[in-house]
């Protein structure tokens, strides 16, 4: 046994430990004929860093896998990254830039060799930090997303999904990002607030049609005035009487002089401007689908732009040449399209200008009216996407959605909380086409090859694809796959599908996916409808969802706000334990976790508290134990401490079980610091005999097996310090709860606990001086007190400085009462303090927080403050009335007490 250093160090130990765990394969010990226990990490982006939200998922994650490992299962943790289209091609590219090149100065095969050279060389910092963490995965069998296995797996899945009938081409609106010229998914897509306009424009009605009040057009409204050259149709309300007669009829596009029909459609919002929309199929998700509604097809919508978001000519040719090459908006100086639409319609007096009055009530009018615009950015690139019509690869989700659906319905899949259900399903069945394919060269290259027709031939090879074309000459499609589509394939591409291994057949399904709710339509039910099709089973048996982790003041973090918080510092500054601790006792479900430093600061501050603990038993002759089960034990102290270790077992493996983390970390926070630390080393100080000692061995192991799964360093490292060991930690024994729980020891434990913890509450209230012994009386006692009395009397006296004890009736003056059960414990105070002064001192306090109390009761029970107040106003108005309600009780009982 190594004596411990007085002081805990996070740092000297935490690498250590790793480099050991990892070097010796305890993270996937070799147990062939143990139960499997199967997780897969969320894949991050090989580009990526350890972010808050990764620390809150990988800590979860590393708790059940370290439980399930140390109940004796074969756990598996399959660790890998994704290979991040986009960012991982954005990284090299910008290195490119910096360098006075770019990709294009490439060929294809040769930038792509520069991407693995970037990886081989760069790629490795998120599992380093994953290390950091503590994250105990099966790193010896670490998978890529572009690694060779893997991406036999992918094309393999697109080859069947298309001979299925489940894939196909087809041209469709996707989101555009113009910077890289490619598709992206709704995920990659974030939505700001900018300030734009609301255009009023005139749309002639042709023939001499007019409306029923005479018109002879019809005013629409746009906030994209700059798409009006590509317009199909203008839409109004079936029910809008305004329209009725002119449904069916022809209308102009001022500009372009296009004839188009006015359609019905209930898109239009007849209370919202005049109730005419103008309708552009190929550039606006609602058009494309009113469009379709009206029976155009997607091959005859028109597309205005090109990949960079400039102006082309459409399908019929209408666009006046002077617009033909300008980009969409205002760039670099120069006007876009937007600015010339409007400039000309304009000038062809078909603006209808936005009148408003200013101070002096005079009109005053303007192009168009201020409007603030939910607009979506490529969250990358962070250049306006735009809705485009191109020809994508698809995948027929809806019918792959089916499956999952049941699944969850019939419980072979559990969501938890279940409360995600509805919005499961909200998902899946609303589902659309899912747009696989992405413009990029980082990526799965699609096994499509084209022919000079422009027909597809889809195969495994461009051999098998020329057999199926019959040797006419073939291009292969340079478009590669979205990441969703391979990291769907995560659950049994990793263990070796689409071969038939001994590790697919025993770890498929997954037992467990923790995963933030964020992605529960992106990769979680494309990882269920991936694995049901291919693999005819669930992916997992159940499917955990994590909230986000706020910052304290419940924002959500951003590097614009500037409330990013760091990982990586917390675990600086205080530990990887302390910080994988308030993950776990912050984790509740259903709710997102409140960054707070300084609770991972107090989970330090947990963990010197257990490392003194371990200096106390050792400087005491406590060793490790030599027994798994329970020691034999007569004193009521130490049969006290074995049931509520058994009871802490117990209570972490039903939260376990419930996937509560926070109840199984509040569980063995509470027993370590309330009843081990406090309270028995306390009980047991001066008192070590042999039994004390085997059982003080004891409980402190279990103590350690426990909180390993939440705090593993310093577990570890005082396994290894606290005695010779058979075997690290990390591979020990998890505690069975058998040993029978000593109710009789419990409630007299619980008793003196209960009285001292009064003596000392009700000494500090009134100012009794610390130093001082008290006589103390008891009255009304029953005959158990009297015996629990006999046996703890020197842990009463110890405990709360009490000088003598005897039983009657309580003496005359003052004394501080305390009852406890059925009787009365009286402490004489007469000499010790200024009891007069000290009655004062109390109703004088007692007045003031009953004043504070009543003043915020008044606040919160006023309608006007709670409902137009800062929530956060409200919430500190409340824990203060709380405060001061407690403090009032307290002090109230402290006069009380004496008499």
């Amino acid at each position: 046994m190594t004596e411990l250093p007085k002081t805990f160090d996070p740092a000297t130990i935490e690498t250590r430990w790793y480099q050991h765990w990892e070097e010796k394969g305890l993270f996937r010990p070799d147990r062939p004929d143990a139960m499997p226990f199967t997780i897969v990490n969320p894949p991050p982006n090989v580009t990526g860093s350890l972010h808050i939200g990764h620390a809150l998922d990988n800590t979860l994650q590393d708790i059940v896998i370290r439980y399930e490992r140390l109940r004796g299962k074969d756990a598996l943790w399959v660790v890998g990254t994704d290979h991040a289209g986009i960012a991982t091609q954005m990284v090299v590219e910008r290195q490119l830039n910096a360098k006075g090149e770019k990709r294009t100065d490439y060929s294809r095969e040769d930038f792509i060799a520069k991407v693995w050279d970037w990886k081989a060389e760069s790629g490795g910092a998120i599992t380093r930090q994953l290390r950091r963490l503590g994250c105990s995965m099966d790193w010896a069998n670490e998978r890529f997303t572009m690694d060779e296995g893997f991406s036999k797996a992918v094309v393999r899945t697109f080859v069947e999904l298309h001979k299925r009938g489940l894939l196909y081409r087809d041209k469709r609106l996707v989101n555009w990002d113009p910077h890289f010229r490619s598709a992206i998914s709704d995920l990659e897509v974030e939505t700001d607030e900018t300030k734009g306009g609301f255009w009023r424009f005139r749309y002639p009605l042709a023939d001499g049609v007019t409306l029923a009040d005479g018109s002879d057009h019809i005013v629409v409204a746009t906030t994209r005035p700059e798409t009006m050259l590509a317009d199909m149709a203008v839409a109004v309300h079936p029910d809008d009487p305004r329209y009725k007669d002119v449904i069916g009829k022809d209308i102009l596009q001022p500009i372009t002089g296009r004839r188009f029909k006015v359609v019905a459609d209930e898109h239009a919002d007849p209370e919202l401007g005049s109730g005419a929309v103008k309708i552009t199929p190929g550039h606006d998700f609602n058009d494309f689908e009113v469009g379709k509604r009206a029976g155009m097809k997607a091959a005859d919508m028109l597309n205005m732009f090109d990949a960079d978001a400039n102006v082309v000519q459409t399908a019929d040719g209408l666009i006046p040449d002077h617009y033909l090459g300008l980009h969409r908006f205002r760039k670099d100086g120069v006007d876009g399209a937007r600015e010339a639409v409007v400039a000309e319609m304009k000038a062809l007096g078909f603006l209808v200008p936005h009148v408003t009055r200013n101070k002096e009530g005079e009109a005053v009018e303007a192009d168009f009216e201020p409007r603030t615009i939910q607009t979506p950015f490529g969250d990358r690139s962070n250049v306006v996407i735009e809705p485009w019509l191109t020809d994508q690869w698809y995948v027929d989700a809806a019918r792959l959605a089916v499956a999952p659906m049941q699944a969850v319905r019939d419980g072979r899949i559990e969501i938890v909380p279940r409360t995600w259900e509805k919005t499961f399903f909200n998902w899946m069945e609303n589902i659309q086409p899912w747009c696989v394919s992405r413009q990029l060269w980082w990526g799965h290259q699609i096994p499509a090859w084209f022919d000079a027709e422009g027909n597809s031939y889809v195969a495994e090879t461009e051999a098998e694809a020329q057999a199926l074309a019959g040797n006419k000459p073939l291009t292969r499609d340079p478009d590669v796959l979205d990441t969703w589509f391979s990291s769907a394939l995560w659950p049994f591409g990793t263990l070796g599908w689409p071969e038939q291994t001994q590790t697919l057949s025993r770890h498929y399904p997954n037992d467990l996916l923790i995963s933030g709710f964020d992605i529960l339509f992106f990769w979680d039910a494309r990882m269920a409808m991936q694995g049901m099709e291919f693999m005819g089973d669930v992916p997992w048996r159940k499917l955990y969802l994590h909230g986000l982790v706020r910052a304290a003041d419940g924002q959500k973090m951003s590097k614009s706000r500037g409330n990013v918080v760091d990982p990586l510092g917390l675990i600086d500054a205080y530990g990887a334990d302390a910080l994988r601790f308030f993950m776990a006792a912050m984790e509740s479900q259903g709710r997102d976790v409140k960054m707070d430093e300084k609770r991972v600061e107090g989970y330090r501050n947990f963990a010197t508290k257990l490392w003194n603990a371990a200096r106390f038993l050792q400087s005491n002759g406590v060793t490790a134990s030599t027994v798994h089960e329970a020691p034999a034990a007569d004193l009521p102290v130490n049969r006290w401490i074995i049931a509520e270790t058994v009871a802490t077992v117990q209570a972490i493996d039903t939260a376990m079980a419930e996937l509560r983390f926070d109840a199984a970390a509040n569980a063995i926070y509470h027993f370590v610091w309330d009843q081990f630390c406090d309270w028995y080393i306390e009980l047991t100080k001066g008192a070590m005999d042999e039994e004390t000692r085997a059982v003080a061995g004891w409980a402190f192991d279990q103590i350690l097996v426990m909180l390993h799964p939440f705090m593993p360093f310093i577990t570890e490292e005082l396994w290894n310090l606290t005695g010779a060991r058979a075997n690290e930690l990390i591979v020990a024994q998890w505690p069975q709860a058998l040993a029978a729980v000593d109710q009789e020891a419990q409630a007299e434990i619980d008793w003196l606990i209960r009285l001292v913890s009064a003596i000392r509450t009700a000494r500090t209230e009134l100012n009794v001086p610390p130093g001082a012994k008290l006589p103390m009386v008891v009255s009304g006692a029953a005959q158990d007190t009297h015996r629990r009395l006999d046996r703890q009397g020197v842990a009463l006296a110890r405990l709360g400085r009490v000088e003598s004890l005897s039983f009657g009736e309580p003496p005359a003056g003052g004394a501080a009462q305390i009852v406890v059960d059925e009787a009365t414990f009286i402490l004489p105070l007469e000499g010790v303090i200024d009891i007069a002064a000290e009655k004062t001192r109390l109703a004088k306090a007692l007045a003031a927080a009953e004043k504070e109390r009543d003043s915020l009761g008044g606040r919160l029970s006023n309608p006007s403050f709670v409902e137009k107040a800062k929530p956060e106003a409200v919430a500190k108005a409340r824990e203060d009335h709380a405060e001061k309600s407690a403090e009032a009780e307290r002090l109230k009982a402290a006069l009380e007490r004496l008499g």
